[in-house]
């Protein structure tokens, strides 16, 4: 599975940092990097994006505002350089807050959680029909259920 992204940062080294991260991770596809909100406001009409690292403090148009503005909100992780909107950002459905300078092992937990959501929410979006969710090494799994006619018996396929 791979995630159509896009970076957005006004600090054009900070932006370059991230976008080599971006590329170097096999599940990341490079949309666009956008310098401001404004911008990246114009840019999201065109592009299909499942996923927005975005700073916050930008000029004109921060990224809260940014984010208050867009139709159609794809998954965000914050990348900035202030702890003091972490609360402030999960009240956006932040999937992840990333604090400047970024590890390439913080990034890539970062990167993990908005894949696992994404696919949270494909399966979400899947055939609907009956199915059972089933606890495995610790994690839930959905289990779609499906009788074969014919038989007295349930198949779990």
């Amino acid at each position: 599975m791979t995630l159509n992204c896009v970076v957005v940062d006004d600090s054009a080294i900070q932006r370059l940092s991230i976008v080599k991260l971006v590329e170097n991770h096999p599940s990341l596809n490079l949309i666009a990097e956008y310098s401001s909100a404004l911008e990246t406001k114009n840019g999201l009409n065109t592009h299909q994006v499942d996923l927005i690292f975005l700073d916050i403090e930008m000029p004109v148009l921060n990224g809260f505002e940014l984010l208050d503005v867009l139709n159609k909100k794809p998954q965000i992780i914050f990348v900035t350089g202030k702890t003091e909107y972490a609360f402030k950002a999960f009240n956006y459905d932040a999937t992840d807050y990333l604090h400047k300078p970024i590890t390439k092992e913080r990034f890539n937990t970062s990167v993990e959680k908005a894949l696992e959501q994404h696919k949270l929410t494909l399966d979400f979006h899947e055939e609907e029909g009956e199915h059972i969710f089933v606890k495995s090494n610790l994690k839930k799994r959905k289990v779609i259920l499906r009788i074969l006619n014919g038989l007295k018996h349930l198949v779990i396929m």
